[in-house]
């Protein structure tokens, strides 16, 4: 294929770089995300039953210190909940909550340019073969209708469709993957702020 590509010219090379390109930022975007996410997952219930002994024991600045030296939304959650604890239970809840879609619109950064890269790269792998099959009817008189001419130029044609579905397959798979995992970040986002919001409340 990329020898195929190489004897592009014209339009059709222009889309089928364009779709590569496209390929390319949509790679980078998802090992961005996917680093982040490795990142920002920690074992909830650990975390949440050392931040609990702290508590417990009545140190709140040092649970807040912990929150903010340990990565991910749970952490961050957890710290804002801790210092809104004297707060009463609808603005506690409040206040979790908005750190919550904070750190879910931190997660979903970027996702967002593999989902689009997977929608249109086909399309621009058909714009491709459009403008190949224009340049080939163009290219070919009356007289030049000959079949191995007719088949190198459908060839080069259906290039820029093939390079955008090699492109958009993985995009599409990749955009599965991470949104899989922002999910599960999501539940243990959920379950951690429903535990530190219940044993704050008890310790009133």
């Amino acid at each position: 294929m990329t020898k195929d590509i190489l004897q592009l010219s014209g339009p059709v090379l222009w889309v089928v770089v364009a779709t590569l390109v496209c390929g390319a930022v949509a790679f980078v975007a998802f090992v961005e995300r996917g680093f982040h996410i490795h990142r920002a997952r920690i074992k909830t219930d650990d975390f949440l039953k050392g931040i609990r002994n702290i508590l417990r024991g009545g140190n709140p600045d040092e649970a807040v210190s912990i929150c903010e030296d340990t990565p991910g939304p749970v952490a961050h959650i957890v710290k804002a909940a801790i210092l809104h604890r004297g707060d009463n239970p609808e603005m506690l809840k409040a206040a979790v909550d908005d750190a919550g879609l904070v750190e879910i619109e931190r997660l979903e950064s970027r996702v967002g340019i593999i989902a689009t890269v997977a929608q249109i790269a086909p399309l621009l792998g058909l714009l491709g073969t459009v403008f190949g099959l224009m340049t080939l009817l163009g290219d070919l008189g009356a007289s030049q209708w000959q079949s191995a001419a007719v088949t190198v130029g459908l060839k080069r044609a259906l290039v820029a469709t093939a390079a955008g579905l090699c492109v958009a397959i993985p995009c599409y798979a990749a955009y599965n993957l991470v949104t899989a995992k922002i999910a599960s970040l999501v539940v243990d986002m959920e379950r951690a702020a429903s535990e530190i919001m219940a044993f704050l409340a008890n310790r009133k």
